[in-house]
């Protein structure tokens, strides 16, 4: 498995990605968020331009899987991972985790944060797995105040959320 910073020429194909990833949601009754739109090709490109933008690539270099981050409060928020079904289950996800917790340390960020659904097994389940821990409502960041604020204005409140940090 190889890990490299996205191109620009993929973008529209990480959206497909997303896309079949998002389906499995789908399965456990959440339909509004297997039927969400992935993120457009402008935001992608922003995240692409800023250098926070990784994918994971098959033997013939095609992207199967892709990780967004952004910086929020002083560590690296992960907005986004995305591994195609066809991959799934194969360690990609916590390999992309990895890459950015080790560009991170080299960088001197002290965690990395992100936000997910707190029952649903793939998300928080799986990042307690892969080293995250769950933050209380009182050791929020503002700016993970402010992400909460928007997932809710999202609609995403309607099934629990939590914040998760990584310390790097």
């Amino acid at each position: 498995m190889r890990i490299r910073v996205g191109c620009a020429g993929e973008l529209g194909g990480l959206r497909e990605i997303e896309r079949a990833a998002g389906r499995w949601f789908g399965e456990i009754g959440m339909s509004e968020i297997a039927d969400d739109e992935p993120p457009s090709l402008d935001e992608l490109a922003r995240y692409q331009r800023a250098g926070m933008l990784w994918v994971a690539v098959d033997g013939a270099d095609r992207p199967v899987a892709y990780l967004l981050a952004e910086p929020v409060d002083g560590n690296l928020h992960v907005e986004q991972v995305s591994v195609h079904p066809d991959s799934a289950r194969r360690g990609v996800g916590r390999a992309l985790l990895d890459h950015l917790a080790a560009w991170g340390a080299a960088e001197g960020v002290p965690a990395l944060t992100l936000t997910t659904f707190a029952e649903v097994p793939w998300n928080a389940p799986y990042y307690e797995r892969c080293g995250f821990q769950r933050l209380a409502e009182d050791a929020l960041t503002p700016g993970l105040r402010e992400i909460r604020r928007q997932e809710a204005a999202h609609g995403l409140d309607r099934w629990p959320r939590v914040c998760m940090r990584r310390a790097l």
